[in-house]
């Protein structure tokens, strides 16, 4: 019994890596999910994943909120069950999706931390380019926040990555989704600094773009590292992380331009919804341009 149920996730964990290409961290998160589910099953002596009905996932989506589970972390298991039902159907497994129309726990809505402009620039400032560690965590952080990236796209970036004709950094982000993302002025110079840097040490067979004075390729644990080290010797009291730069770069941009689509592709977001969050970041700044901007706005 136990079997059969396994072997069917298996095959779809399989399916997402080799044929949709997903990254080892998201196939990870989708076993994860489906295992506390084959376990819920095998406690309701449940054989096949085609028994499973709507009324059996409430329940189990109930014992996760009775964990105390984050309305996220529900909505997250919700959705890898909804996502392996539909490939159980193209295969034939299951005639229906049991999970469709469960609903989950709302989330709370949790606002991005972010950084403003004056301390994103004490930050990247700070950091002096005289030493190879510091000419390559400045070029990083300036390059996250010059273009948004994630940390993983970051840490997967090589040399030829970089077009310094055009001003254009080419990034593979989610589902292998290819994306060509704008660099900004500071972040070329820093970027510069930093290859010549590399040059004189006789890096030159390494791809990699950002790497260890060994010569192998920094890590994203060893990134994350370097920009919280960095946080805390400014002076930041909470922790400075990659998400923090992107975040700030969003808000900036959409506190600037007010242009959500054009935000949306800079960041590699599939939905604009995922974009929208900043949208509340300043919602100061957001008041003072309506009550600049719209004709009925002020009180005669």
């Amino acid at each position: 019994m136990a079997n059969e149920l396994i072997a069917e996730v298996t095959a779809y964990l399989l399916h997402l890596e080799q044929e949709r290409r997903m990254s080892s961290h998201t196939v990870s998160a989708y076993r994860r999910d489906l295992m506390q589910c084959h376990v819920f099953l095998s406690q309701q002596d449940i054989s096949h994943w085609s028994s499973l009905k709507p009324k059996q996932v409430r329940q189990f989506i109930a014992d996760l909120n009775r964990e105390q589970l984050s309305g996220r972390s529900i909505q997250r298991h919700l959705s890898s069950l909804r996502s392996f039902f539909r490939y159980l159907m193209r295969e034939g497994k299951v005639s229906s999706n049991p999970a469709q129309a469960v609903q989950a726990p709302k989330a709370e809505k949790r606002l991005p931390a972010t950084l403003d402009v004056d301390q994103v620039s004490g930050l990247l400032d700070y950091i002096e380019q005289d030493t190879f560690i510091g000419c390559r965590d400045r070029a990083m952080m300036e390059l996250f926040y010059s273009s948004g990236l994630r940390l993983a796209e970051l840490a997967q970036l090589d040399c030829r990555d970089l077009d310094f004709a055009d001003q254009l950094v080419y990034v593979t982000g989610k589902g292998n989704k290819q994306r060509v993302v704008p660099i900004g002025g500071q972040a070329l110079k820093a970027l510069q600094l930093w290859l010549a840097c590399r040059d004189e040490l006789g890096f030159f067979d390494q791809t990699a773009l950002f790497i260890s004075k060994r010569g192998g390729r920094l890590g994203v644990r060893s990134i994350q590292k370097r920009l919280h080290f960095w946080g805390k010797k400014q002076g930041i009291s909470d922790h400075v992380h990659p998400h923090r730069l992107r975040h700030a770069f969003a808000s900036h941009m959409l506190e600037s331009s007010g242009d959500l689509r054009a935000v949306q592709e800079l960041l590699g977001h599939a939905d604009i919804s995922t974009t929208q969050v900043y949208t509340h970041v300043d919602f100061q700044h957001l008041a003072k341009v309506y009550d600049a901007a719209h004709p009925r706005a002020k009180n005669k």
